[in-house]
């Protein structure tokens, strides 16, 4: 009776059950408003995309093992090229990120949840449905999308498959999906903080999906407005991208990097935040120079609004364009090496050991920075007109996404997996994913740079003789990382099964509020606001 007496008190309240356990079977996570079990929701759905996303590298990489055409026909593999990116990037490393903001941006703020509960769980469950369509294009009749992930018209306006209506709506979708999730973090962030926490205190991970949402929400609409003017191109006689009604297909080009460039930080930045925790656990040294890394944050992030054209150097761009376009992105190294120089300083002279979380941000620090080299060569205008589609730009952006994002959402799991589950993964299994992740993605993308360089187009099912070497070791590569992520799968279902008990500070380096809670962390956090001890802040 009592606790009838407390869950009508507790929705009067608040209209919500925020002080019960979760609900029992599908119901708890078909309408949870908890953060945790949202973060949740989030991870396993990215990682059920990485999966799908891996497979359809798989067949490309198949297909590329040697010259001629092989295992599927050219029409497929332009389908599995475009579909492979655009699930990576927008199913895949996307979610992942909003996933561990979820997790960990109320514990890391000292809230109780999340600002926008109910609009958290419809954020998330819009999710399945996009890409549920998406995939579904690939069963109808004349295949699903196949331009490319950049959807470039007329490719995707004029010549494209009828299933194409079906992709547009599907980025509406995960588009909504985006705003209304970045709305919710930043009013988590900046109206729920604990009473101490200054936003120079907060910890480097909210800092940096606090910017990281504002370009969302910058951004998201710009790619709606991409994807509304080719339905209207595709079936309303309206010529926005058709030259023989005057309309411009560059123009598409422009409006799309408008937003795919800001997209490119979205990605990257959320993972800065995570190595900015991981690597002074590890060195058990204070973060070197957070102000300075605040500040290349948001550096990083208004640049990112004025670089757009250099993916498109090879138009006709007039010569002052080029100029502007080349030295504001080779700007962007600036805040980029302040970041790596004070990542490597927190590890001068660092106590260091090296767990798995700690492997992996290495990793991320040393090939991310491989990326941002290649990055600068495509820069230079007139070294890009001969690295421009080629397999060298495939090179560069894998580096930057792969070791990049992905190791960093990969070290956050390893990380932060003690505080989530109340146990310890295997190390050993842990370390053994690592080496094999390292050698099979360096295996797989360092090769792309020469292929490039020697002139191999990208997104073609064939290639000339000359280029057979290379691509073979890449697709051996991309087999060892591929199937490396299925001990990835096994370290953490055993962990989850059978892991040691953890403490409530797994890593003894560890800083922040979150590692203040015992292991696993409680339904509800932080029911009365948490005093913040100095030890506990970044800044």
């Amino acid at each position: 009776m009592s606790e009838v007496i407390h869950a009508g008190h507790q929705d009067s309240d608040h209209g919500s059950d925020h002080d019960h356990g979760p609900d029992k079977g599908l119901a708890r996570w078909l309408f949870t408003t908890n953060h945790k079990d949202i973060g949740t929701l989030y991870l396993w759905f990215s990682f059920a995309m990485l999966f799908i996303g891996g497979i359809m590298a798989l067949v490309i990489r198949t297909e590329l093992f040697q010259p001629g055409l092989q295992f599927v026909d050219p029409a497929f593999f332009n389908q599995m090229t475009t579909n492979h990116g655009l699930i990576m990037v927008f199913g895949a490393i996307m979610p992942a990120f909003v996933g561990l903001a979820n997790w960990l941006l109320p514990m890391q703020v000292g809230a109780p949840d999340m600002a926008l509960p109910r609009m958290n769980n419809l954020s998330f469950w819009i999710l399945p449905f996009a890409f549920g369509m998406m995939l579904s294009t690939l069963f109808m009749e004349g295949g699903g999308p196949n331009f490319g992930w950049t959807f470039y018209a007329p490719l995707s306006t004029t010549y494209a498959p009828d299933s194409v209506t079906f992709f547009i709506f599907a980025v509406h979708m995960m588009g909504a999906s985006s705003i209304m999730g970045s709305i919710n973090i930043i009013a988590t962030i900046l109206n729920m903080r604990a009473p101490g926490m200054t936003l120079m205190k907060m910890p480097l991970f909210v800092w940096t999906w606090l910017i990281t949402a504002y370009l969302l929400i910058a951004v998201m609409p710009v790619l709606a407005g991409a994807v509304t003017m080719m339905l209207f191109d595709i079936h309303f006689g309206t010529s926005f991208f058709n030259a023989a009604g005057g309309g411009d297909p560059v123009m598409f080009q422009h409006i799309f990097w408008f937003f795919g460039h800001p997209e490119v930080y979205i990605m990257i930045l959320p993972a800065f935040g995570i190595v900015s925790h991981i690597i002074p656990a590890f060195a058990r040294k204070p973060l070197f120079g957070y102000d300075s890394m605040v500040y290349a944050v948001a550096s990083i992030a208004f640049l990112s609004f004025i670089v757009w054209a250099h993916h498109m150097f090879t138009v006709g761009m007039p010569l002052a364009g080029q100029l502007f376009f080349m030295y504001s992105t080779m700007l962007i190294a600036i805040p980029t090496g302040v970041k790596v120089f004070n990542w490597t300083a927190t590890m001068w002279q660092g106590s260091m050991s090296f767990e798995t979380p700690m492997l992996f941000a290495i990793a991320f620090v040393v090939l991310f920075t491989i990326g941002g080299f290649s990055g600068l060569m495509l820069a230079i205008t007139p070294a890009d007109y001969q690295y421009h589609d080629t397999y060298f730009v495939v090179a560069h952006f894998h580096y930057v996404l792969v070791p990049g994002a992905l190791f960093s959402i990969i070290a956050a799991v390893y990380f932060w997996f003690p505080k989530w589950t109340g146990k310890m993964y295997n190390e050993t299994m842990g370390k053994a994913h690592f080496w094999l992740s390292f050698i099979g993605v360096n295996v797989t993308f360092f090769p792309q740079h020469f292929s490039g360089l020697a002139g191999m187009p990208r997104r073609i099912p064939d290639y000339a003789l000359q280029f057979a070497d290379f691509n073979m070791i890449s697709s051996i590569g991309a087999f060892i990382f591929g199937f490396s992520q299925l001990v990835f799968l096994y370290v953490i279902i055993h962990g989850i099964r059978k892991g040691k008990p953890a403490k409530a500070r797994a890593w003894e380096g560890a800083r922040g509020l979150e590692w203040t809670l015992p292991s696993p962390a409680p339904y509800h956090s932080f029911t009365q606001p948490p005093h913040v001890p100095d030890a506990e802040v970044q800044g």
